[in-house]
């Protein structure tokens, strides 16, 4: 083991029922677009990856709004606009670090390991939450940050990984991915890395089965967590 690489939304900060959600509703809410996205059904757009493209997905099952032909347009606006609004969130302070993460940055620091972030979220949204939650001296030990358009195939395709594999210099072995859902898993194993999966509201229920270990959360003292040991017996 020579990289830990972790997912964002979901791994680093449970981001998704009120934090894009919200931002979300309240960008369509805005261009007067009569559209809500409830828990229950933003669960099931998380299968979608990718705010543009889970977008795109409803309008095309669900209608699009008749005010605005020029549908990427729209879907430009409202991302832009929904990232603004997500970015305020995270701002204010108004979701947690989840457990875990700080400890293990630190740990992977002492130990030599190469840090890197792979999220198919917006790279200034990604950018923020890593210097909000985890402080500017944490952010620096990153050797990558990956994240939005950087890639045209999002997960559950590997592409993300294989970049990211290719920036660290290191093979998919080398590398441990710390991951929440299973288009996330999906894509790490497809790169050739070793995956643990940390459970997120949204994601508790999905199959793991291809994960080399599967935590509710990385944890800390005094409870159960999981160590860079750990990792490197995956």
């Amino acid at each position: 083991m020579k990289a830990l690489i972790f997912d964002c939304d979901g791994v680093i900060v449970d981001t998704e029922r009120d934090g894009h959600r919200v931002a979300f509703n309240a960008a369509f809410a805005e261009l007067s677009i009569e559209v809500l996205w409830d828990v229950s059904l933003y669960g099931e757009l998380l299968a979608i990856s990718g705010g543009k493209e889970r977008m795109r997905h409803y309008f095309d099952t669900r209608g699009w709004p008749a005010a605005f032909p020029e549908r990427e347009d729209l879907i430009r606006r409202l991302h832009e606009r929904k990232t603004e609004l997500f970015m305020e969130i995270i701002s204010q302070g108004g979701l947690p670090l989840r457990p875990g993460v700080a400890r293990l940055v630190d740990e992977a620091k002492l130990a030599g390991l190469a840090l890197a972030v792979c999220s198919t979220s917006n790279e200034r949204a990604v950018g923020l939450i890593l210097e909000k939650m985890l402080g500017a001296e944490r952010l620096g030990a990153f050797a990558a940050v990956l994240a939005g358009d950087v890639v045209k195939r999002k997960k559950p395709d590997p592409e993300i990984y294989l970049v990211a594999r290719e920036r660290l210099g290191l093979r998919g072995a080398e590398c441990v991915v710390v991951e929440d859902s299973r288009n996330g898993l999906l894509a790490a194993k497809a790169a050739g890395m070793r995956c643990l999966v940390t459970k997120s509201g949204y994601t508790a229920a999905e199959g793991f089965a291809e994960a080399d270990a599967v935590v509710e959360e990385l944890g800390d003292p005094p409870g159960d967590c999981i160590s860079i040991a750990d990792l490197r017996r995956l």
